[in-house]
């Protein structure tokens, strides 16, 4: 991911071995100067200079979020002193975090463990935990940069401040801006002056890489404490810009532990909106996500108290499959919901997942 007015690494970590070695140089000639040491052998006289540490040097490629290379460290169970919550969950189990609408399109949060059935592949398998919280969120906040943008900002970055607000207050935050290329304005936070900051590094201009910057951001969010992760991403046209296709796109947020992905296409005039459309809809539907289409710029601020309210409200299902994960592969993911006096319930969750390793950009 690239950073704004970043000094280069390298150019620091030059600069800064030249000055320590000019330093040890000079100690070095003063002491070769100084009188011998006492008789005694204690250390006295002027301290040396010891050897400087390396600045940490990122392990991926600069064009993409930190924490690529690599996963997260295990989740943590709740930290009594913080307050803060991070899902543990098993190594063999598969989390599904999932929102039950009935046949009125209403979220339902009042459900036991016996009301879900989860499928893999068609097959049944067992819950083996089960919980319905607020559960604190890694978000990245995806916001197109591109010129016919120019205008709608304002707004739409008010929404997504209202978003945050409205969300849980120990969510973990970034901002990504993205034209043709996508820029990390602002790293993990809860901090709404700092959002707003970042939110405001407008440069509209260019063309629109969606799917580089979703996947980007899908890729920075491997690096959160926190599990439960979402990706908010607002456009107002089709990718035209992106090295990644929309199918690439979809196999990389499909990954294990992926993030679901709730998207708002304020496509109006858009040359192409179905395409538009139909891309934003099948990232989200794939996550377990939803995306909207407003019918004006002012119904984008309803929409995102509308997100807030929708991810706040999810169950979280986990099971451990009956087939091993580490025999790869994709799969189906299903999930029903039954219980007496709510008739016919809707549960939304991801599609599916890549078991094991993720999978190459570009494979079938």
């Amino acid at each position: 991911m690239h950073r704004r007015n970043k000094i280069p690494l390298l150019l620091v970590f030059l600069v800064t071995i030249s000055l320590l070695t000019t330093a040890q140089t000079g100690a070095g000639s003063a002491a070769s100067q100084a009188p011998p040491a006492n008789p005694t052998g204690a250390a006295e006289g002027p301290a040396t200079v010891s050897k400087p540490q390396s600045p940490p040097v990122p392990s991926q490629d600069s064009s993409r979020p930190p924490g690529q290379a690599g996963t997260p460290t295990a989740p943590q169970s709740p930290d009594s002193d913080s307050g803060v919550f991070v899902f543990r969950k098993q190594v063999e189990e598969v989390v599904l975090h999932a929102t039950v609408v009935d046949d009125k399109q209403r979220i339902v949060t009042t459900l036991e463990k016996a009301a879900f059935t989860v499928y893999e592949d068609g097959r049944p398998q067992t819950i083996t935990s089960f919980r319905h919280e607020d559960i604190p969120v890694a978000m990245a906040v995806v916001v197109d940069n591109s010129g016919s943008m120019r205008e709608k900002r304002q707004k739409v970055n008010a929404a997504a401040l209202n978003l945050v607000r409205s969300s849980n207050p120990s969510d973990e935050v970034f901002i990504v801006n993205f034209n043709d290329e996508y820029y990390l304005d602002q790293d993990f936070t809860s901090n709404i002056n700092k959002l707003k900051e970042g939110l405001e590094k407008i440069e509209a201009r260019g063309g629109t890489a969606l799917y580089d910057a979703v996947v980007a951001s899908a890729d920075h969010l491997k690096a959160a404490k926190l599990d439960k992760k979402v990706v908010f991403v607002v456009t107002d046209g089709e990718d035209n810009a992106s090295t990644e296709s929309l199918e690439q796109a979809v196999r990389r947020l499909q990954v294990e532990n992926g993030p679901t992905v709730y998207a708002i296409g304020i496509l109006g005039e858009e040359e192409h909106p179905k395409r538009a459309k139909r891309a934003l809809q099948v990232m989200s539907e794939r996550t377990g996500g939803i995306a909207f289409f407003p019918k004006t710029l002012d119904d984008v601020d309803a929409i995102s108290r509308s997100v807030a309210h929708d991810i706040r409200s999810q169950y979280t299902l986990g099971y451990k499959p009956a087939t091993p994960k580490n025999q790869g592969g994709y799969r189906q993911v299903k999930v029903e919901a039954h219980a007496s006096g709510h008739g016919k319930l809707t549960v939304r969750t991801k599609s599916g997942y890549y078991a094991g390793r993720e999978p190459a950009s570009g494979t079938q």
